[in-house]
């Protein structure tokens, strides 16, 4: 095995790899593993990376080959790699593929060429039952309404099945993309946007049509949701996480084709419109009234009409009943729309499996390179904390420990120092506990925003801080989906959901709009110094570090 120390890479049998923070190849080996890699741990020194089946079937989707990974991981290695790795990668890239679903005039069939491999995997018990008849030694006919089951369980067996079956055409809908908005501004998809429609529609064949696109918050992903509406021309049912998102994407489509506002229906807590195109949030098709019997009510929302395409925005937010629905419905085009496919609750199988791979992954860095969003500044501020509650935090539990270091009081004096500082920018800050942000929107006279504020009291503080009339806004965890404020420049994160990467990522999201003068954008995080805290806060960067950020770490005398 040859050694290169100048190498910034150590590959390891058990599937681990080290990256070197400080070597000068480190961006762009950074950028090779992002593809096919999770990121575990990002210290100061050595970063820590693993191969995972998923992460080698999602690269498989995308379009990478196994022999496009080995050829990085060998350019990027001190030692080379280890055959057991090489080995690993080729096995499992070609499982994606070797077992397919097509359709074979009314009939759902699952197929391989693999005859010994087929034979084995249908007579498990939890697939046998679902086989209704052999027709050959490389095709088994299965019910058409176990197409979801049957890839959620070849997947736990460790066999992706490559859905090229097709789709309902669903009802059809004429529109176009206005080359002017309805506001009277030039409009015109941005290339990288035109590739990931393009990708997601691939022609309108089999191999197209069902996917998850992954673009940085800022990207236009409600953009690329219109324009996959556009190309296949069909009536469209979009899930999205609030009723303020649900609105803009109702002005996004009217203000962007040639949409009628009575073909375009609100589905929330205060409407209750089926239309050609339909948006609604996840909480009201999850809603279930207490006492009846009925488990969710407006889940019937999904067969309301014909639908051609399902758009599943933040779809890594995705809730359990809504994955359990979509189960049964893969004969529809299913597209789903993400900062990060990391999602807490460990189900990125099931994203795989009922929505579609990963077919579209763009780097937040090549963007901000671009222009296409605003550079980010990241910067971690440790402040220490007062020796009475030093006490309180240390005979406190777990979770109570996490809580007093969050609503550290010296986090108000450093909000006053940075807003100090940015007296002249929008700033956006956002938190966890409801009686901190009360508290804090008290003493600096800020408006806040919270779950409790009616719809129409939210949407006219974001339009006042939209055309400057209010400057600072104080959020909560409303704010951190699919709320457009384009012209925010400044987040300071007082508090947050323990080690969340997600939400890290949302939050920057909401400032990374590109920015007419300066574009750059500054996101601070406020931490505990030495406490539960500030572990949880390394984790959460590990995303963001993943792209391409660094997070500079100041003291909090740094900021008087």
């Amino acid at each position: 095995m040859t050694y290169n120390p100048e190498l910034p890479l150590i590959v390891q049998s058990d599937r681990t790899i080290l990256l070197e923070v400080h070597n000068p190849l480190f961006s762009e080996a950074r950028q090779a593993l992002s593809g096919f890699a999770e990121l575990l741990k990002s210290p100061e020194y050595i970063h820590t990376y693993r191969i995972t089946p998923l992460s080698l079937w999602n690269a498989s989707a995308s379009g990478y080959s196994a022999e496009s990974i080995i050829q990085s991981l060998l350019a990027y290695s001190k030692f080379g790699v280890p055959p057991a790795i090489v080995g690993e990668i080729q096995e499992q890239m070609s499982r994606y593929g070797m077992i397919r679903l097509e359709q074979w005039d009314d009939a759902l069939v699952l197929v391989s060429e693999n005859e010994l491999l087929l034979t084995e995997l249908t007579r498990y018990k939890q697939l046998e039952r679902y086989i209704q008849e052999k027709l050959s030694s490389h095709a088994y006919r299965i019910p058409l309404h176990t197409r979801g089951v049957i890839k959620q369980e070849l997947i736990k067996l460790g066999y992706p099945v490559q859905d090229v079956a097709g789709y309902t055409e669903g009802e059809p809908l004429a529109l176009q993309l206005r080359s002017q908005t309805a506001t009277g501004k030039p409009f015109s998809l941005r290339s990288y946007q035109q590739d990931a429609v393009d990708t997601f529609y691939a022609g309108g064949s089999a191999m197209g049509g069902s996917g998850v696109l992954v673009l940085p918050c800022g990207a236009g992903k409600t953009i690329i949701g219109i324009g996959a509406i556009e190309k296949l021309q069909t009536a469209t049912l979009i899930l999205t996480t609030n009723a303020t998102s649900v609105r803009q994407w109702i002005d996004e489509l009217l203000d962007k084709t040639t949409l009628t506002a009575d073909q375009v229906g609100e589905y929330t807590g205060q409407r209750k419109e089926v239309k050609p195109i339909t948006v609604a949030t996840y909480q009201i098709l999850t809603y279930r009234p207490k006492g009846e019997d009925e488990e969710y009510p407006h889940l019937k929302l999904f067969t309301e009409r014909d639908w051609g395409l399902i758009i599943y925005d933040e779809v890594h937010l995705l809730p359990a009943p809504i994955f359990r629905m979509t189960t049964g419905i893969q004969a529809k085009r299913r597209l789903g729309l993400t900062a990060t496919l990391v999602r807490e609750d460990q189900r990125e199988d099931d994203v795989f499996t009922l929505i579609g791979p990963k077919k579209y992954d763009l780097p937040w860095k090549d963007l901000e390179g671009k222009g296409w969003i605003a550079q980010a500044v990241c910067k971690e501020i440790r402040l220490p904390i007062e020796p009475r509650l030093r006490e309180k935090y240390a005979f406190a539990t777990p979770q109570q420990k996490y809580r007093i270091a969050a609503e550290n009081p010296n986090k108000a004096m450093a909000v006053k120092k940075l807003l100090e500082r940015h007296a002249n920018d929008r700033v956006l800050i956002i938190g966890q506990y409801l009686d901190q942000l009360q508290e804090l929107a008290d003493t600096l006279h800020i408006p806040l925003i919270t779950g409790k504020v009616p719809e129409k009291e939210r949407a006219l503080l974001y339009q006042q801080f939209k055309n400057g009339s209010c400057k600072q806004l104080i959020v909560s965890k409303v704010a951190n989906f699919a709320v457009d404020l384009p012209d925010a420049n400044v987040a300071i994160q007082i508090s947050g959901t323990f080690g969340s990467r997600q939400e890290e990522a949302q939050r920057l999201g909401r400032i990374l709009r590109p920015k007419a003068a300066d574009n750059t954008a500054h996101f601070y995080t406020l931490v505990t110094r030495d406490t539960r805290e500030q572990d949880f806060a390394l984790h959460r960067q590990l995303f963001l570090i993943e792209q391409g950020y660094r997070y500079e770490v100041l003291e909090m005398n740094d900021l008087f």
